[in-house]
């Protein structure tokens, strides 16, 4: 599996892709069973899911759009952190690894609440602004 460097990524596009890439990687080496087949689909759904609702924020139609999709890609990455951890409980000599990808998910998680907390303060301050002028 690839490992992330000690540099962090800025680049949210490569870096969600590169987090997606290593999650498909540790899974590819899982043996799937009743309990695990679930606990992987979704966190490959979910994993990857971040980085192409973020691609998707590229060509948003509007402010709400993009608001909407960057909060998407919160949400996928938080229920990335769930599902790593219920993988971690089943695969307890793999908890290193997955340590490695929930830290990730998880400061994903939180860069993609600050976009989204600012855009929807930007969308609230336009609002507000929109409505002193109607009156």
């Amino acid at each position: 599996m690839p490992e992330f460097k000690n540099e962090k990524i800025y680049d949210l596009e490569e870096r969600t892709a590169i987090f997606a890439e290593n999650v498909i990687l540790l899974c590819k080496g899982i043996v799937e069973n009743t309990i695990t087949r679930p606990i992987i689909s979704q966190l490959i759904r979910a994993a990857t899911s971040i980085g192409a609702n973020y691609l998707e924020t590229n060509g948003a139609s509007s402010k709400k759009d993009f608001a909407n999709k960057i909060y998407i890609c919160k949400k996928e990455s938080q229920e990335s952190r769930h599902w790593l951890r219920m993988l971690a409980t089943c695969y307890p000599d793999k908890k290193n690894t997955i340590a490695k990808l929930w830290k990730e998910a998880h400061e994903l998680s939180m860069i993609f609440h600050k976009i989204s907390k600012s855009t929807r303060a930007d969308l609230f301050l336009n609002f507000k602004l929109c409505f002193l002028f109607l009156n």
